[in-house]
């Protein structure tokens, strides 16, 4: 097998509200695919508490909810021990907030210290990878929300999250070489108290994930019964 011919993209996770299924939805990929390398498009945690905007009195507190993410990211760590983690606007919130007040991050520890996350799960801003047949992919949070301008700026394939009713495959070409833009949705408990903000809006989240084969990117929805629940289906 050739190095990175099969790279799992993980899409917003947002725990402690992600969706409840998913780690045996990413436990029915891992055993399907084989993944040799696993990115994490970010958002790994929500920290609704620590948000700049109005947090719902019903939800954790601060405090609570860091508790019961890491206890929830630990089933990641353990079917994962090496992934990838794009920066992103909800996983840097204490990052964030710390230069709104003036807090030097010399003061603060890091993503692995505050997660309790193995040495093998790592954070970038950005990340340019090779992929098997030799083309390179540029994987981000969420740069803009048409991920084929994202990708024709970049001049090369891009992937990336943050749209959560975005959950597409858009290519692009030009005279050199043919192009993909891979959004990847999210993987959120609608249901939960933390997108109340979103339950009066037509469009509905997306969930599932993406994987790159041998440089083809394809779409992995997470098929959902009436309850919201994975039906068990692996397409």
């Amino acid at each position: 097998m050739s190095k990175n011919s099969c790279v799992l993209v993980i899409s917003d996770t947002h725990e402690p509200y992600g969706h409840p299924d998913n780690i045996k939805f990413l436990r029915a990929v891992k055993k399907k695919y084989k993944p040799d390398r696993v990115i994490h498009v970010g958002d790994e945690t929500d920290k609704h508490a620590l948000s700049f905007h109005d947090s719902d009195s019903e939800l954790f507190s601060a405090g609570d909810e860091l508790k019961q993410a890491i206890k929830n990211l630990k089933e990641y760590y353990a079917l994962f021990p090496k992934v990838d983690v794009m920066h992103s606007n909800h996983g840097s919130m204490v990052y964030r907030k710390a230069k709104a007040h003036g807090i030097p991050l010399s003061y603060l520890k890091s993503y692995n210290d505050v997660l309790e996350a193995p040495k093998g799960w790592i954070w970038h801003n950005d990340l340019v990878v090779k992929l098997s047949n030799g083309k390179e992919c540029y994987f981000n949070h969420g740069l803009g929300a048409d991920i084929k301008k994202v990708s024709q700026s970049m001049g090369m394939s891009c992937v990336a999250g943050h749209y959560h009713n975005t959950f597409k495959i858009d290519y692009w070409a030009n005279p050199n070489d043919l192009y993909f833009g891979m959004q990847v949705g999210c993987s959120i408990n609608d249901k939960s108290l933390a997108y109340s903000y979103n339950k009066n809006t037509a469009k509905r989240p997306l969930i599932g994930h993406g994987i790159i084969l041998d440089g083809h990117p394809h779409l992995l929805p997470m098929v959902l019964d009436k309850e919201g629940r994975w039906t068990g289906q692996l397409t």
